[in-house]
């Protein structure tokens, strides 16, 4: 297998706003899936005063040449003026699933 597989973070203020999100990146084959998790606790500064505030989170599989298709997706949608998305490495894994993953995502699409 040559093609990198990534986990991209990306959180957001509503678990439905994401989960919408995240079927569309599946739709356009950007993900081969998101694993989402309702609700974190995310402690920040921004703008200048420290928050603590309840948000989503998504782990998406994807393939590294897809993570700046993925960021300008968030850039262009996402409600956040500063998204968080981060592109975490998968160094290992299960064989079959790492297939699986290139085979639901395109380059192309």
């Amino acid at each position: 297998m040559t093609e990198q597989i990534c986990e991209v973070v990306i959180t957001a203020g509503s678990a439905e706003w994401l989960a919408g999100f995240t079927r569309g990146l599946v739709e356009r084959r950007l993900a081969a899936c998101g694993q989402i998790t309702a609700e974190v606790r995310s402690i920040y500064r921004w703008q200048g005063a420290v928050q603590d505030e309840a948000e989503a989170r998504v782990a998406l599989h994807t393939r590294v040449s897809l993570v700046d298709r993925i960021v300008a997706a968030a850039a262009a949608e996402h409600p956040y003026q500063v998204p968080c998305v981060l592109a975490l490495p998968v160094t290992g894994g299960n064989p079959d699933y790492l297939r699986w993953v290139l085979e639901q995502t395109s380059v192309t699409g």
